[in-house]
């Protein structure tokens, strides 16, 4: 499979890597849009939200309990942060390979986008 998230995760690549199981891998987003911007992903390779199914639905908790536990970690958790899925290339999914996108130390706007 021709995926960077899966290389990542069987570190075939180089990867700013914070947190790792055996189900996801977390890692520093190269180009952040926030002070902190870390990529949580599945070691499964799920190429959408679109396509998760009723199976997936204890990765996803663990995804979003592997991105508490890092806020907490990088102090930003009193303050806020932000968790985003984006599906599709119109809301933003440049790798298509699910992948939770924790954002915080700066104050966000809404509407987001």
């Amino acid at each position: 499979m021709d995926c960077l998230f899966c290389k990542i995760a069987a570190g075939e690549i180089k990867a700013n890597v914070i947190y790792q199981d055996d189900t996801v891998v977390a890692f520093e987003d190269i180009n952040p849009q926030a002070p902190t911007h870390t990529l949580i992903i599945p070691r499964k390779h799920i190429p959408t939200t679109l396509d998760l199914t009723p199976d997936d639905e204890a990765l996803v908790g663990h995804l979003c309990t592997v991105a508490a536990k890092l806020a907490r970690e990088k102090g930003i958790d009193a303050a806020g942060f932000r968790l985003v899925f984006n599906t599709n290339r119109d809301a933003g999914q440049e790798v298509f390979h699910i992948h939770l996108h924790l954002l915080g130390g700066r104050k966000m706007s809404w509407p987001p986008g």
